[in-house]
Order: C-alpha cells, then sequence, then structure tokens
C-alpha cells in the first residue's frame, strides 16, 4: 500500500482508506460486530491505516466498533470523524456547545483523547458562509481536543468557500468517473493551498463496480432504494446523482474502455488515484473481499494518458448533462 500525505502539515494516510458507513449497519442488510472486525482486521492487513467514520453512522455504532478495534489493535491508524448531521443540529440549529457536545462522544466511542481529524459533515451553504463555526474548531484545536480540521462538502461552491479558512486540512468530495466537474477548479484550488482530498463515493453507490443492471434491487432500508432520486438527502449522493437506469447503461459503455487486464473497479480507482491532488480514496465494504480488491488498486500502474483523455471525453459528451442535484 503506497502512502500519502493529507494536506500540508498533515499526517500520512494510506491511498486507499475504508469508508466506514457500512459497518454503522443502519442501512441496508446490516453488518455484525463479527464481520466488522473482519472488514477492519482485512484492511488493516492490506495496508490500510485511513478509517473515515461519522459521528451519525449507525448513531455511533460505526465510531464505538472503530473504537474497539482500535483500542487491541497495534496498527498506526488515523481516524476521522464528522459533525453536522444529527438531528439536533441539521439543518439550522449549530451551536459551539453542540459541537463540543458530539466531539466529547466521538471522542469516548472511538477511545481516543485527540481525534486525528473532524470533518464538517455537510452542513448548509450558508452555515459555511457566515464562517463562525471554523472558529468554533479553532478552538477545539488549540485545546488538543482535536488534531485537524477539514469539511466534507457537496458542491464545487461549498469547497471554495472552505479553502478560504485558514488552518483547513482537508476536503473530502465526491469524485469518480461520473463526477468529474471538480478536475478543472476544486482540485488545483486545493492542492495550491495544500489542502488535502478525501474522496467519497468512488464507485459512485457501487455504479462503477459493473455489476449493476436494470433490474437490479436494493433492500427497503438501503439509501440507494430510499434517497435513488433525492428522496432523503441530496440527491447527488446516491449514485453520483445519475438516475439509476442510466447509471446502468453508462456503466455497461464504460466496459468498453477498460484495458484488457482491468476490471472496471480497478480502472475507477486508478483513475481517481491518478490525480495528484488525491489524498486517499476511501471506498466501503461489505466484506473482507471487497477490502482486499480495493486495496490492490494501490499496486496498479498508471493509467495511460490517451485512456485518461478517453475517460475525460466520455464524461463530458454522455455522462455531465444526466448528472441531478447541485455539485
Amino acid at each position: 500500500m503506497k502512502k500519502r500525505n493529507l494536506g500540508k502539515n498533515g499526517f500520512e494516510v494510506s491511498e486507499v482508506g475504508l469508508g466506514c458507513w457500512q459497518i454503522g449497519g443502519n442501512w441496508g442488510d446490516g453488518i455484525e460486530k463479527t464481520k466488522a472486525f473482519e472488514i477492519l482486521t482485512e484492511a488493516v492487513s492490506n495496508g490500510v491505516t485511513f478509517f473515515d467514520t461519522a459521528d451519525v453512522y449507525g448513531d455511533g455504532k460505526s465510531e464505538m466498533l472503530i473504537g474497539e478495534f482500535f483500542k487491541s489493535s497495534n496498527a498506526n491508524i488515523k481516524i476521522a470523524t464528522k459533525f453536522g448531521r444529527s438531528s439536533n443540529v441539521f439543518p439550522d440549529n449549530y451551536n459551539e456547545q453542540a459541537l463540543r457536545d458530539s466531539v466529547e462522544s466521538s471522542r469516548k466511542r472511538l477511545n481516543v483523547d485527540c481525534i486525528d481529524l473532524l470533518q464538517l459533515h455537510c452542513i448548509p451553504t450558508e452555515e459555511l458562509k457566515k464562517g463562525e463555526i471554523f472558529n468554533w474548531l479553532r478552538n477545539l484545536k488549540n485545546e488538543g481536543k482535536i488534531v485537524h480540521f477539514g469539511a466534507s462538502v457537496e458542491s464545487v461552491e461549498q469547497g471554495l468557500l472552505c479553502l478560504e479558512q485558514e488552518g483547513l486540512q482537508s476536503l473530502q468530495v465526491i469524485y469518480n468517473i461520473f463526477r468529474q466537474k471538480l478536475t478543472k477548479e476544486l482540485l488545483p484550488q486545493a492542492y495550491a493551498k495544500g489542502v488535502g482530498i478525501i474522496v467519497r463515493l468512488p464507485l459512485a453507490s457501487g455504479l462503477l463496480s459493473g455489476k449493476f443492471t436494470r433490474k437490479t434491487t436494493f433492500s427497503e432500508n438501503d439509501h440507494r432504494n430510499f434517497n435513488s432520486d433525492g428522496q432523503a438527502f441530496n440527491v447527488g449522493e446516491t449514485f453520483a446523482g445519475l438516475p439509476f437506469d442510466t447509471g446502468v447503461q453508462l456503466s455497461d459503455e464504460l466496459k468498453e474502455l477498460c484495458p484488457a487486464d482491468m476490471n472496471l473497479v480497478e480502472l475507477s480507482l486508478r483513475w481517481i488515484l491518478d490525480h495528484k491532488e488525491v489524498s486517499s480514496i476511501i471506498p466501503g465494504a461489505s466484506s473482507p473481499t471487497h477490502v482486499y480488491a480495493n486495496a490492490a488498486t494501490s499496486n496498479l500502474t498508471a493509467l495511460p494518458e490517451k485512456l485518461m483523455r478517453d475517460l475525460e471525453e466520455f464524461y463530458t459528451n454522455k455522462v455531465h448533462k444526466h448528472i441531478r442535484g447541485v455539485y
């Protein structure tokens, strides 16, 4: 597993991390503790040193599982968590005490005295414009409650607003072959400012696994069912904002661009890693097998320049017009 720095003066992370929403188990088929530990163990065994979670994943279950694993493991793990989407603050009740209470609860669940990276969790644009919440984060950093702070954002506009803030360590963004808008403006500006980029949904909620057909169905409590058209939260968070049937068709077309020795997952993850601005990608995993396959992309050869150009043209000519929601 290759390593990269999370921004200027940040810490070293594995370039393939682990997104831990799934192990919270409050959507889809759910993951019990034994299986969660198998996933986390497989990640560490394959050189993954960066776990990303949030206070609301399973109402704290994801953090508790990571904390218990962290306590029993000798691995040098860096943990990022988030604040801002719990029902007591979202969408318009943000205050410093709520942030402090959340951090204290996260520290206890994670079994740490100091959180490596605390990220704002897709909070409203108006709160980012106010900027007051960043002062609260700086206070926590000065008090030794958090090492660094960053923000998970939903749009280029939000990312650019965050980049104006002194001390911002990282941005977490949706970035994949189906969501390339960030390439032109946000990524270069973040790189110039020394701000790390964490990529969530690198496989567009599984579309870029190439395994779905138009007949594929998801369980009632799976976000790919209840949020496929943005019914529950930002439409862009599920299937990269694409209508499901359209996404399946585009994924099938994309397979034709895969080199003979690569599958669609490998192509998709390698494409992201071939952008120097990216610090780490955080695909989720529902099994150790998924963890192993995702981690292996770190050691794949960079994609040819012509293929990179072809994938950009594919997005521009075939994908961009279908994406819904602000991004």
